[in-house]
C-alpha cells in the first residue's frame, strides 16, 4: 500500500511542479518579451503584475465549456488530455540529481522519446474533432512537423548514447562528474576524470557533440511548436491553429501541455549533452569545488538553474526571430539538419571505436 502512495504522491508533485513551471512561465514569457520589446508587460495585477499568470488561470476554469455543434463531442473532449498527459508523463524518467529520479527506467531515453510522440495524436485529434477548418490544418502542419522534426533530434540523441553506451538517463548524468565511474576525456584527449565541472560534460567529449546540441536544440524548438517553427499556432494565418475552438479548462490544458513541453526537451538537452545535475565548477588544484557543490540539494539546484537557461532561450529565439514558411521549415529539417545529424552519428561510432 506505501508503495501506491509514494506513485500517488510523486505524481502529484510533478503535476503541481508543472502547473507551478506553467504559470511563472507564462510570467517570465510576457516579462521578456516586454524587455525585447521595450515596454513592461504586466504591471497591474500584484505586485509587477506577478498575479497576473494566477488571475488568467482562474479566469479559464470558471469560463462555460462549450462544445461546437459539429465537432466530434469524444475527439474534442479528450484531444486536450491526450496532448498534456502525453507530455506529463515524459517527466516520470528525467533524474533531478544523484539518487533522485521520480522512475529508475533503463529505456529512459527511449521511453520519453516514445510517450512524447503521443502528442502529436493528442493535437491531430484536436484539429479532427473540431471540425474547424483552421484547426485541422493546424493539426495537420503540426503533424507534419513533429514526425520530421523528430528525425533529426533522435539522430542527435543517439549520437550521445553511441558515447555514453547507455539509454538509462541516470547513468549518462552520472558519467559527467567527478562520479563518473568510467575515464572522462575532454575532446577526446584530456583526461578530466578528477577534475569534473564543465570539461566533463557530453558536449565537450567530443567536438562533434557540439553540432549534435545545437541540432536537437533547434528540433526541440519544433518539437514544442515555438516560434520560429509555431506554424501550427500561427495566429497571423489559422486563428490559432488547432486549439482554435477551445476554451476554459480544455485551452488551460494545451497550455500547460506547451510549456511543459518548453520545460521537459531543455531539461532532456541539459542531462544528455550538458552536464544534468553535475556541477559546472571544476577541481582546481586543492580546491575541489566540483567535490564541494555535488550533492543532492546541489543536483536539483544545477539541473534546474541549466533547464531555466534553455527555456530562457527559447523565449528569446521567440521575440527575436520571425515565423519559418512551411516550405523553409521542411527544407530546413530534411536537407540540413538531418543529414547533419546523421553525420554526427556516424562520427559518434568512430569516436567510441578508435578514440575511447
Amino acid at each position: 500500500m506505501s508503495y501506491y502512495i509514494i506513485n500517488f504522491i510523486v505524481a502529484i508533485g510533478l503535476f503541481s511542479f508543472s502547473a507551478f513551471f506553467a504559470l511563472a512561465g507564462v510570467y517570465a514569457e510576457r516579462k521578456i518579451s516586454a524587455y525585447i520589446q521595450d515596454r513592461l508587460g504586466p504591471t497591474e495585477t500584484g505586485k509587477f503584475g506577478t498575479l497576473q499568470t494566477l488571475a488568467d488561470i482562474l479566469k479559464m476554469i470558471q469560463k462555460e465549456l462549450i462544445i461546437p455543434a459539429a465537432a466530434d463531442k469524444w475527439l474534442f473532449m479528450l484531444a486536450p488530455a491526450i496532448i498534456f498527459i502525453a507530455v506529463y508523463m515524459g517527466f516520470a524518467a528525467l533524474p533531478w540529481a544523484p539518487g533522485l529520479i521520480p522512475s529508475k527506467i533503463n529505456l529512459g531515453i527511449y521511453y520519453i522519446f516514445a510517450i512524447i510522440s503521443v502528442e502529436t495524436l493528442g493535437i491531430l485529434m484536436a484539429g479532427w474533432g473540431s471540425n474547424n477548418k483552421y484547426s485541422i490544418l493546424g493539426a495537420m502542419r503540426s503533424a507534419a512537423q513533429i514526425i520530421s522534426y523528430e528525425i533529426p533530434a533522435g539522430f542527435a540523441i543517439i549520437s550521445v548514447v553511441m558515447i555514453a553506451q547507455t539509454l538509462n538517463l541516470q547513468e549518462v548524468a552520472m558519467q559527467q562528474g567527478i562520479l563518473a565511474s568510467e575515464k572522462i576525456k575532454f575532446a577526446g584527449f584530456w583526461d578530466v576524470t578528477k577534475i569534473g565541472g564543465f570539461f566533463s560534460w557530453n558536449v565537450f567529449r567530443a567536438p562533434h557533440l557540439i553540432i549534435a546540441f545545437v541540432i536537437y536544440f533547434i528540433a526541440s524548438l519544433a518539437e514544442s511548436n515555438r516560434a520560429p517553427f509555431d506554424i501550427p499556432e500561427a495566429e497571423s494565418e489559422l486563428v490559432a491553429g488547432f486549439h482554435t475552438e477551445f476554451t476554459g479548462i480544455r485551452f488551460a490544458l494545451v497550455f500547460l501541455a506547451e510549456y511543459s513541453m518548453m520545460f521537459l526537451v531543455s531539461m532532456i538537452g541539459v542531462i544528455l549533452f550538458l552536464g544534468a545535475w553535475n556541477t559546472p565548477l571544476p577541481n582546481i588544484g586543492t580546491v575541489h569545488l566540483a567535490i564541494w557543490t555535488t550533492s543532492m540539494a546541489w543536483g536539483i539546484f544545477w539541473v534546474t538553474l541549466k533547464t531555466l537557461a534553455l527555456v530562457a532561450v527559447q523565449m528569446w529565439i521567440r521575440w527575436t526571430l520571425p515565423r519559418f514558411r512551411v516550405d523553409q521549415l521542411m527544407n530546413l529539417c530534411w536537407k540540413v539538419l538531418t543529414p547533419l545529424a546523421f553525420a554526427c552519428m556516424l562520427i559518434s561510432g568512430i569516436w567510441r571505436l578508435w578514440l575511447m
